[in-house]
């Protein structure tokens, strides 16, 4: 946590992945961020991994620091207080329908200089998931080792997609503040799928060969680096980016000269350039198989370490949790133990390093509408009378 936006507040309406991570980074960097659900949750609020009492661990990490507030919005009252909440802070962030209650148009009638940024499935409109984009642009028939198409357990778009929201909102705001305007930010999950894969120039690649990258398995496209087995049978991952490794990782293998020898053999250097070591690799992923197998994990690690040569062995999730450099000392974890689950275990804090301020622990997330009489009457000015009314009603919830 740092207070890089104290001073700003959000409203939140979404749910799952994309939408609530742009909160959660805006939140993470001292933003107030309430979030509004359905009574009782919405339809990620019991979403896995879960716990015995059914209570998700994905959804108290995803909303971290924020506030929740609870409404029935499948009544028009409900749907009023969400309406007026957003006039009345100026800066949303949802993945609600853009032609629905919750239109920009409709929303900046009573709040022109309103902020809204919109993640969506495509820019029409259409509904989509991170797993049905990836699948669109084609990533999943360039994964494993073929021929079926391999779907990744990241979901890379709806990230990206949260993260550029949250950069969306803050520059947003920043005009604003220089011109007095509002705006709708659009962000529609296969856009920032297809631009990021030609920002890696993927569509370029296509259209210049007229064909699709063939695929590698493990092995890095364009470079020096695949998975190789040690002798006591630890998979790791070498790779080469500069030709100072690739000095490196040959001297620390013992295997110069017979590099040298390809070389020769094939009319070329692999010295500085990085197409050839992967043009070549018939003849050199061989040699560096036989002299990985020779040596067990900890003195391959160790020479590759003492060398300066970049690699890393393969982990399932739970050793990288009890992993000392990635969690158990890494400062931007704090163990919590006020989690609404009530199970204590290490939560990420923001994920930057700022040397000259001090990074505060992570907060928990709220339990469904924990803020409801607080927002209401804060936020709208409502009277306790009034609030107790809506209470009863059902049209508001309360932890």
């Amino acid at each position: 946590m740092y207070n890089l936006l104290s001073g700003l507040s959000v409203i939140e309406a979404s749910s799952f992945v994309a939408s609530p991570t742009a909160g959660l980074y805006c939140a993470q960097f001292g933003a107030e961020v309430i979030r509004v659900d359905q009574i009782g949750g919405g339809p990620d609020f019991r979403r896995w991994p879960v716990t015995q009492g059914n209570d998700s661990l994905y959804w108290e990490n995803l909303n971290r620091a924020k506030k929740s507030l609870a409404l029935d919005l499948g009544r028009p009252e409900g749907r009023e207080l969400l309406v007026r909440l957003v006039r009345e802070t100026g800066n949303f962030i949802t993945n609600f329908p853009a032609a629905g209650f919750l239109s920009h148009d409709r929303l900046a009638e009573g709040r022109p200089d309103l902020v809204t940024v919109r993640i969506m499935g495509w820019p029409d409109g259409a509904v989509a998931l991170d797993y049905t984009v990836n699948n669109a642009v084609g990533y999943p028939d360039m994964t494993g080792p073929g021929p079926e198409p391999v779907n990744h357990v990241l979901p890379a778009w709806d990230l990206l997609s949260g993260a550029y929201a949250a950069f969306a909102l803050v520059s947003a705001v920043r005009r604003r503040e220089q011109t007095g305007a509002g705006a709708e930010v659009r962000i529609p999950l296969s856009d920032v799928a297809i631009g990021t894969a030609a920002n890696l120039g993927g569509l370029a690649e296509v259209l210049y060969t007229g064909a699709n990258r063939e695929r590698l398995g493990n092995a890095v496209y364009g470079l020096f680096g695949r998975d190789f087995v040690t002798r006591d049978g630890i998979r790791t991952m070498v790779v080469v980016v500069t030709p100072k490794q690739w000095s490196a990782l040959a001297a620390a293998l013992g295997i110069a000269p017979d590099i040298a020898r390809i070389e020769a053999e094939r009319g070329t250097s692999f010295a500085s350039d990085d197409g050839e070591r992967f043009r070549h690799r018939d003849a050199l992923y061989p040699l560096f198989a036989a002299a990985i197998g020779t040596r067990d994990h900890a003195e391959l690690a160790a020479a590759l370490d003492a060398a300066g040569c970049v690699h890393g062995r393969y982990r399932t999730m739970l050793e990288a949790a009890h992993d000392r450099r990635l969690v158990t000392d890494n400062p931007m974890f704090t163990a919590t133990t006020d989690n609404p689950s009530g199970f204590a275990y290490p939560a990420a804090g923001a994920f930057a390093t700022i040397p000259q301020l001090e990074r505060a622990a992570p907060c928990p997330a709220p339990r469904n509408g924990q803020h409801s009489e607080q927002i209401l009457s804060e936020r709208l000015g409502l009277s306790s009378g009034e609030i107790a009314r809506l209470i009863d009603q059902a049209i508001v919830g309360t932890a």
